[in-house]
C-alpha cells in the first residue's frame, strides 16, 4: 500500500511538472529512444515483502497517430534485494532469497496530452534471476540446498512522460510483476531518456 502511495505520488509530480510543456506546440513523440531507469521495488518472498533498489536501461520505439502513441519496448535492469526469512517450513530454517538481472519485453499505448507529455499503459514478458539458499538449521543433513533458477513472468503498468527539450524527457513509472512460483514484484520508477 505505502508503495502505491509513493507510486500515485510521483505521478501526480510528474504530471505537474509537465504542465509547462502545454503551452508549446505539440511534439513529435515518434521515434527510437533509449533510457535510464530506477527506484524503489517490494517483492513478496514467501508471504513476506522485501524493500530494495531496481535500476537498469531500457529501449524503445514509439510511433505516433493524432493524439494516440504506440510502442515497443525493452529494458534490463538488476535489483539489491536480499531477503533471508526464518521459519519458512520448520522452526529452525532459513530461507533466503535474492533477486538478479531482470528482462522486460513489451508494448506502451498511450495518449499524448498538451505540448509533449504522454500519458500511457504497459505490458509484457519478464523474465528475473533470483537465487534461493535454504538451510534447515540441523547439523548433519541433507535438508540444505542453493537453487538459481530464471522465473518467466507478466507485467503490467502505467505512468507519464515529459519532454525536456526536443530530444530529451523524463517519466514516472508504476509496475506490477508476477512470476512463476509465486514471486510478486511492485515497483516505482523514475526515468530519463533521449529520442532520435
Amino acid at each position: 500500500m505505502f508503495l502505491r502511495k509513493i507510486a500515485f505520488a510521483a505521478v501526480l509530480l510528474a504530471a505537474g511538472a509537465a504542465t509547462p510543456a502545454f503551452a508549446r506546440d505539440a511534439a513529435d513523440l515518434s521515434g527510437f529512444r533509449v533510457e535510464a531507469l530506477g527506484g524503489y521495488e517490494t517483492t513478496d518472498i514467501d508471504d513476506e515483502g522485501t524493500d530494495g533498489i531496481a535500476y537498469g536501461v531500457g529501449v524503445g520505439y514509439d510511433m505516433q497517430a493524432g493524439g494516440a502513441v504506440f510502442g515497443i519496448e525493452a529494458e534490463a535492469m538488476d535489483s539489491t534485494v536480499d531477503e533471508c526469512v526464518p521459519g519458512s517450513v520448520i522452526a529452525s530454517d532459513t530461507l533466503c532469497a535474492k533477486f538478479g538481472r531482470d528482462l522486460y519485453v513489451g508494448g506502451r499505448i498511450g495518449a499524448a496530452v498538451g505540448g509533449n507529455a504522454l500519458v500511457y499503459a504497459k505490458g509484457g514478458y519478464t523474465n528475473a534471476r533470483i537465487g534461493i539458499d535454504y538451510d534447515d538449521g540441523i547439523a548433519g543433513t541433507t535438508g540444505d540446498f542453493t537453487l538459481n533458477d530464471e522465473l518467466d513472468g507478466v507485467r503490467v503498468g502505467g505512468g507519464v512522460q515529459f519532454g525536456l527539450g526536443r530530444s530529451a524527457y523524463a517519466k514516472a513509472e508504476y509496475r506490477y510483476s508476477n512470476y512463476e512460483q509465486g514471486f510478486e514484484k511492485h515497483q516505482g520508477l523514475v526515468g530519463l531518456g533521449f529520442r532520435f
